[in-house]
């Protein structure tokens, strides 16, 4: 469910604009109504509601003023106006719509189409933003706690009988009571490469490639490793 507020200085405008919502009840709640910019800058930051219908001309503090007073704010924005010369600046804000009072009901339709289709596009940049932070990271449980280690700091895994050794970037080393394979599927991305049976290597921070058999790999930390020869053809189509 959609929250809303109206803030607009004409008490039997806002009431209509209410009435003109309860079409959308099913989807859309009209929350608070303001009257008054002044009382509506202390209070509706705290009602987390997803679009504000503003009016325009107000006295003492017009729509765009009252914008600009409340700083940075999380809510869409539609304009209901009777006067049609600030498009452009409705534009600049990214305003969901601007429409012209008397508000005609398609247009009001209009709207709360393009404001479902921007609080998804809202809720989906979110979720993809926090999956991302979440797989950029990689929980470790030690016998100390847990620690939250980010993946782009692993210059390489190695196996140790049944456990796992992290080494960092910062030259920490973590031992984990998992096996390496079991860190091979967390860590099967473009980054990271397994290149023989005890060591999973970051790509990134390789700096040199020796030939030979199945070859040997210096990263940045100066160890050197050696390329399973089943490895090496995959590793050279990964590293160039």
């Amino acid at each position: 469910m959609l929250k809303a507020a109206i803030l607009d200085d004409e008490v039997r405008g806002s009431k209509l604009l209410a009435h003109k919502l309860d079409i959308f009840e099913d989807e859309l709640q009209v929350v608070s109504i303001f009257n008054e910019p002044a009382k509506a800058l202390d209070t509706i930051i705290k009602l987390d509601i997803d679009v504000l219908f503003l009016d325009v001309e107000m006295p003492a503090m017009n729509g765009f003023q009252f914008l600009e007073r409340l700083g940075t704010f999380n809510f869409e924005v539609i304009f209901t106006t009777a006067y049609d010369s600030y498009t452009l600046d409705a534009l600049r804000i990214s305003a969901v719509d601007y429409l012209l009072k008397p508000v005609d009901q398609d247009d009001l339709q209009t709207a709360i189409t393009r404001l479902r289709k921007r609080v998804a596009e809202k809720l989906m940049y979110k979720s993809v933003k926090l999956e991302k932070k979440q797989t950029n990271r990689l929980a470790l449980p030690t016998a100390e706690g847990v620690y939250l280690v980010e993946k782009s700091n692993i210059l390489r895994v190695e196996a140790m009988s049944n456990y796992s050794v992290f080494l960092l970037t910062d030259n920490k080393k973590i031992v984990v009571s998992k096996t390496l394979k079991e860190y091979e599927n967390l860590l099967d991305d473009e980054h990271f490469m397994r290149i023989n049976r005890s060591v999973i290597i970051n790509l990134d921070y390789v700096i040199k490639y020796r030939k030979g058999d199945g070859g040997t790999l210096e990263l940045s930390d100066g160890a050197e490793i050696e390329v399973s020869p089943q490895k090496k053809d995959l590793l050279l189509q990964r590293l160039f």
